[in-house]
């Protein structure tokens, strides 16, 4: 490689999207100089076609939702129509920002396909996000609408009693603006997809990368219907028990049924479940085995981020090729250390505090 191709590929290496005249301009060339040091680039194997994506990049695309987080703890029992004495929480949220924090923690490289307005909620995001090591320069910037907020309630055993969430930013991220993202969903190693995301998105999404690995974080019960029709389009997928429920129409009662609803997902052409069901544990499966595991019972300081990181340490076991029962007990073990921390996102989750959580557990 000559010094000008080094010089090239460096500039590329900080902006993939950079165009070949801010190439030149930067370097002080012609544009057409720049073109024959990108093609002898790609005729090395150094870049990948449009887009300029690296050819050692291995790295995670999360395609969701990414807002402020507003939480509300209520010391004692918590009173509806009634004024709560407790402490309030403003942190970064969002399911998809969330997962892609949680990855960048556990030093996997991930970038965030997502919206944010050019507010002041949006900006803190961003800069907080980058300091996190999560790639944003894929996101959708609106001059028009707010950045996604969201406002919960989380009583004293440490659970979500109420919750209210203002999200429309996310209709932001269309289908226009995923065909511009088309090289950077197609040469991902995966891609997450929450379902904040809506229904004609999501499929567009699914029937237009099939060669693509979807993992599904299904966000709730009734967003999880979206993707119903499609389900067998996804490698994992994590719903709970209500929206496994809603995912496969059979009614989970029993462990029999939960063995019923994994066949279905299977059968669909599903590759790993993973059936979250709180304190009770996490059914899990694929073709070969299906098992359960309980994990043993703690206090809950904060819930609402324990899915966000099992969804995360899915992810890293699925890349490192780490088998099934072992990938089980590793993201069981990332959300009990969740678990243990008021923020959403535990400031020191990281594989070696998720292994001595798992060997601290017995896991």
């Amino acid at each position: 490689m000559t010094t000008r191709e080094q010089e090239v590929l460096e500039l590329i290496k900080k902006n993939p999207q950079i165009s070949q005249q801010e190439l030149a301009d930067t370097l002080g060339i012609t544009r057409s100089s720049v073109a024959v040091h990108i093609t002898n680039l790609m005729k090395k194997g150094l870049i990948l076609g449009k887009g300029y994506l690296l050819q050692e990049q291995n790295y995670v695309v999360v395609i969701g939702g990414a807002n402020m987080d507003i939480q509300g703890f209520s010391k004692n029992r918590f009173r509806l129509k009634d004024s709560n004495p407790g402490t309030i929480n403003l942190s970064l949220g969002g399911v998809g920002r969330n997962i892609a924090e949680n990855l960048a923690k556990l030093d996997v490289d991930v970038k965030l396909l997502s919206a944010l307005g050019e507010d002041l909620h949006g900006k803190k995001i961003l800069d907080e996000c980058r300091k996190s090591g999560i790639d944003m320069s894929h996101c959708y910037f609106s001059t028009d609408t707010p950045t996604s907020t969201y406002l919960c309630i989380i009583d004293d055993q440490g659970d979500m009693a109420a919750a209210i969430a203002d999200m429309e930013i996310h209709e932001k991220i269309s289908i226009d603006f995923l065909r511009e993202k088309s090289h950077l969903i197609q040469n991902a190693s995966l891609v997450v997809l929450d379902t904040n995301l809506c229904s004609e998105t999501l499929t567009f999404l699914l029937q237009s990368f099939p060669d693509t690995t979807f993992f599904l974080e299904p966000v709730s019960t009734a967003k999880s219907e979206r993707v119903r029709e499609h389900i067998g389009a996804f490698h994992t997928i994590k719903p709970n028990r209500l929206e496994a429920e809603a995912l496969s129409g059979i009614s989970i009662a029993t462990k029999e049924d939960l063995r019923k609803a994994a066949n279905y997902f299977l059968k669909k052409g599903v590759q790993r479940v993973f059936i979250s069901l709180g304190e009770e544990g996490v059914y899990y499966g694929d073709p070969h085995e299906q098992s359960i595991l309980i994990p043993p019972t703690l206090s809950v300081v904060n819930a609402t981020g324990a899915g966000d990181a099992f969804m995360a340490a899915l992810i890293y076991c699925h890349m490192e090729q780490i088998p099934l029962k072992e990938t089980a007990s590793f993201a069981a073990a990332a959300s009990c250390l969740a678990l243990s921390h008021e923020d959403t996102i535990h400031p020191l989750m990281n594989l070696e505090n998720i292994e001595r959580k798992k060997r601290e557990l017995k896991l």
